[in-house]
């Protein structure tokens, strides 16, 4: 595979979406989970989405339950949760393995280069080519000047490239 963008993954709503769907934008993709310290990220992810969205970010949530078991529920319960607690509207996935036995096909590509996460609400910063340009770790909260001064950076360069 070539490009994040050359997979597809299947939706909180159950259909299978090819992430081409996303080719040209910056992603942020980070693995979820609803019984976790650092769930509350929910919030800041939406405001991420919603500050960048119209220069091209897209915030990619997968949830996993492979860190303490805190992501248990089943799809149509994560999705109400996000919808109801933290008002999510940035594109959410069906659970996934993000490491080991049954990884998933984008968390294989996203840990090739940058390792697996260590917890839930690990970052993985995509640009609009499908390349991992960096990762942070759960500590790294979406308001943290170092995530948000590297997708400046992304959606800067990728606004000098579409000149």
């Amino acid at each position: 595979m070539a490009s994040l963008y050359d997979l597809s993954a299947r939706t909180i709503d159950g259909a299978d979406q090819p992430l081409s769907l996303y080719r040209g934008k910056v992603a942020l993709v980070v693995n979820t989970a609803s019984e976790c310290g650092f769930t509350p990220q929910y919030k800041g992810l939406q405001e991420l989405w919603l500050q960048y969205k119209d220069r091209g970010l897209v915030v990619l949530g997968f949830p996993s339950n492979e860190f303490g078991g805190q992501e248990p529920g089943g799809a149509a319960e994560i999705k109400k949760f996000c919808e109801l607690k933290y008002r999510v509207t940035f594109p959410m996935f069906d659970k996934v393995k993000t490491k080991g036995d049954g990884q998933s096909p984008v968390y294989a590509y996203l840990t090739r280069d940058q390792g697996t996460p260590k917890w839930n609400f690990h970052k993985y910063l995509v640009g609009r080519d499908g390349q991992v340009i960096d990762s942070f770790s759960s500590i790294t909260g979406p308001d943290a000047g170092r995530l948000r001064s590297a997708i400046e950076k992304a959606l800067d360069a990728a606004d000098a490239g579409a000149r």
